[in-house]
């Protein structure tokens, strides 16, 4: 399904979720939105399947993909669940949160999906289009953003088809994300403690010190836009393309209220426009390190670097 034919998009309504369902069911890749990003689903029960999705996004087949499930249930199928894992499902579920546990021997998931790691990362999404798809199959979905490894994540169709045009099956068309920025994921260790491994919308955890690739997102370098970004901007320089927060106007602005929520709902979409600018580099004005300024400051230092 990648590599090749024309993409497909189909609004996110009973007819498309039908048909994505089919397509997923033989192997193919489709694009669906979350409350995060828009996500590259494939079945993750299937070797030839989660191949395609590492295939279509040239993605480094050592970094694990999320398993999105339907709920609790489903995901004690494939990890194992601590008192402290399932609280956490509880608390936060369905929503932007991930959980890095144990994988169970007999999860039958394709060893891709876990790059050979002896744990399994899971989310129950929250987003309506992937519940309906979710409950409309009987398999896990692996669900990587929509984007070709390492650029900017997509929060839109158009955003999607911008690097994965002809790669992909079929875009399920759900709009815009709100969240904007990545699941939180979190580890939670044999001892209890609860380790963030990426920063997200939700602020759970004890941060972790990334000593070993347990989970997407954690790579030096990403959501690169394909020029030179300069952080902590107040002005830009002639050659730049400037994305300003609150008091510092930009080009483009995050949020002129410097209100962070809605700072990581147009992040994405900032930096799609700055790529798509003539302007040769990238300016970002400071944006707080505090909520899920966090998890933007950490999305912008790695599309920096």
């Amino acid at each position: 399904m990648s590599g090749k034919n024309v993409t497909e998009v189909r609004l996110a309504d009973a007819d498309g979720i039908a048909q994505a369902a089919r397509c997923l069911e033989s192997g193919g890749l489709v694009a669906v939105p979350t409350e995060t990003v828009y996500g590259l689903a494939a079945r993750a029960d299937s070797a030839e399947a989660v191949a395609r999705i590492y295939a279509a996004k040239g993605r480094p087949d050592f970094n694990p993909l999320i398993v999105h499930v339907a709920g609790l249930a489903q995901a004690e199928r494939y990890a194992e669940f601590s008192p402290e894992a399932r609280a956490l499902a509880g608390a936060h579920w369905p929503g932007p949160l991930t959980l890095v546990l144990p994988r169970r021997t007999d999860a039958g998931l394709a060893e891709a999906v876990t790059a050979r790691l002896p744990t399994v990362a899971l989310r129950a999404p929250a987003h309506p289009v992937m519940q309906a798809l979710l409950a409309a199959v009987d398999f896990p979905l692996a669900a990587p953003s929509a984007n070709r490894s390492g650029f900017i994540s997509p929060t839109t169709p158009a955003h999607v088809l911008a690097s994965l045009e002809g790669r992909i099956a079929m875009v399920l068309d759900g709009g815009a994300t709100t969240a904007g920025v990545e699941s939180t994921i979190v580890a939670v260790r044999a001892d209890g403690r609860v380790e963030e491994l990426r920063p997200g919308p939700l602020q759970i955890g004890v941060r972790g010190e990334g000593r070993t690739l347990e989970a997407p997102g954690q790579l030096a370098s990403h959501y690169a836009p394909g020029k030179p970004v300069r952080l902590g901007a107040t002005h830009a320089e002639p050659d730049e393309f400037l994305i300003g927060f609150g008091a510092v106007a930009g080009d483009v602005t995050l949020s002129a209220s410097g209100d962070c929520i809605e700072a990581a709902a147009r992040l994405y979409a900032a930096l799609h426009e700055a790529a798509r600018a003539p302007l040769p580099r990238i300016a970002v004005a400071p944006v707080p390190e505090q909520g899920v300024g966090r998890a933007i400051n950490d999305r912008l230092r790695r599309a920096a670097a």
